[in-house]
């Protein structure tokens, strides 16, 4: 069939920018993307909690064309869990997407696939979209385990969600060896594990939900590199890092097929 999945250009901010210089930030990307980027893309930011409520204000106001997103979640409702956030807080703000189980939450924080599951339930019984992340590391890659690896994550995370939900979701499959360090894989590579990703969706939950999932890549995503990475017929959007920290960068991924 045809792909008519609309891209999902997602920033991640992680742990940057207080909400002064979210409100910055925003304003100058509501400029720098237009109709016609809209049109083609959706796009999605992930500030900080801290920045979520200014960035709702500003979003309404200006009638800015972008989805709000978190970069995390608690799986529960509300209890004793100091310092954690949950999905209900979240839509109670007009987010629209969350990312579990990125690889900084495993690595530095120690979460599971169980956990990434718990959330995934959560982010959709509050009413908003999973981006579920996804990735090996490079030891991983080079013991050829790589597909195992993200086969596992997929089935971990996804475990007992009903396939409509998975058709309606994002998997964002991230090589960790490429987070944070410069180095991208090339687009032969990333078509090839985005295509696995698919491949075990489709095995596990069907054609339909096979056919009806985005899913990004991410890793050093850059405007020198997004055009090609995203013409893979695999590769339904991008989840950007550090370049989605900069307004001209992030409008330029957002416009790839210009590039």
């Amino acid at each position: 069939m045809a792909n008519d999945r609309k891209p999902l250009i997602s920033g991640n901010w992680k742990m940057n920018l207080n909400h002064f210089e979210a409100i910055q930030l925003i304003q100058k990307l509501g400029y720098a993307i237009d109709d016609d980027d809209h049109a083609a893309c959706d796009v999605s930011v992930h500030p900080p909690f801290t920045d979520l409520r200014s960035l709702q204000t500003v979003l309404d106001a200006d009638r800015i064309d972008i989805a709000l997103g978190a970069q995390d979640c608690h799986w529960e409702t509300s209890g004793a869990y100091t310092g954690e956030i949950s999905p209900t807080m979240l839509a109670k703000l007009a987010v629209s997407y969350v990312i579990v189980g990125h690889s900084e939450r495993r690595q530095l924080f120690g979460e599971t696939d169980e956990d990434v599951n718990r959330k995934v339930k959560a982010v959709f019984k509050a009413g908003m979209t999973p981006i579920m992340a996804c990735g090996e590391t490079i030891e991983e890659r080079d013991r050829n385990m790589a597909e195992t690896v993200i086969e596992n994550q997929i089935l971990g995370g996804l475990a007992r969600v009903p396939a409509d939900q998975v058709g309606a979701m994002v998997i964002a499959y991230e090589p960790i060896w490429c987070i944070g360090t410069g180095v991208t894989a090339s687009s032969a590579d990333a078509q090839d594990m985005c295509a696995h990703v698919r491949s075990v969706v489709r095995t596990k939950f069907g054609d339909e939900a096979a056919d009806a999932v985005r899913i990004q890549y991410g890793g050093s995503v850059k405007p020198g590199n997004a055009a090609e990475l995203m013409s893979q017929p695999d590769i339904d959007g991008a989840l950007v890092g550090g370049a989605s920290l900069d307004a001209d960068d992030f409008a330029r991924i957002v416009q790839h097929r210009l590039l």
